[in-house]
């Protein structure tokens, strides 16, 4: 298309977790570090779904796959796909949800709207790997959010930080014994989850924030100007 001068057609790449998160991240991270001019969804349903439910680097601590049975043979956290493309500093990256569709539909359309590589963090239940039924995907997809475990937000150009949805603050524990998945679970395990989510959050409420009060500044500094 840059041959034949077509710059008018968004290049989309739709991938996988296990696609994004291991065996595609180091041409993904090539491209980003080019800022090639494309928009990047990573579908992430936190395992390797389609060939038997097998651990990705994206499965949570504490989830059963067919390669943790027990929850613990992998005992890491999910990997911070967002932090490490907002580190390229893209113009654009933002996290989305399946049960949020208006807010995903807007970053759809203001990544069109962007030139240079883009990407958007999806969530996506899968019911037979998370062990629930499939007519509760949507609830559970929402109580991801709703618990801080999957926040909605967008960073522009690595650093401007902005939370799209507020959540309700529920307990983690809600979200985690909705799953088959995380049966295993106990409950000094789930607390230790609730920790970190709540740290998690308190960094990126003040990513936000520093964001938020710089863009005060600079309005307050461009009225003083006039």
């Amino acid at each position: 298309m840059d041959v034949q001068g077509q710059d008018d057609i968004t290049v989309l790449a739709w991938a996988g977790d296990g696609g994004t998160f291991d065996i595609g991240l180091q041409a993904l991270s090539g491209a980003a570090e080019r800022d090639e001019d494309f928009l990047y969804i990573c579908y992430d349903n936190e395992a390797y779904m389609n060939t038997g439910i097998q651990r990705s680097s994206a499965t949570p601590k504490g989830a059963w796959t067919t390669t943790t049975p027990d929850g613990y043979e992998e005992d890491r956290p999910k990997k911070d796909i967002v932090g490490i493309l907002a580190a390229h500093r893209i113009p654009y990256v933002a996290t989305a949800s399946v049960a949020f569709p208006d807010d995903f539909v807007r970053k759809v359309e203001k990544a069109k709207s962007i030139r240079g590589t883009r990407f958007i963090h999806l969530l996506a239940p899968c019911p037979p790997g998370w062990k629930i039924a499939s007519e509760a995907s949507i609830e559970v997809a929402r109580l991801a959010v709703h618990t801080k475990l999957f926040p909605l937000y967008e960073v522009e150009d690595g650093e401007r930080y902005r939370i799209t949805v507020q959540p309700l603050g529920l307990p983690v524990r809600e979200y985690l014994k909705r799953q088959g998945r995380f049966r295993a679970l106990t409950d000094e395990e789930i607390e230790g989850i609730q920790r970190e989510v709540d740290r998690r959050w308190a960094e990126l409420q003040e990513k936000a924030e520093r964001n938020t009060a710089l863009f005060r500044r600079q309005a307050q500094g461009r009225g003083g100007e006039r």
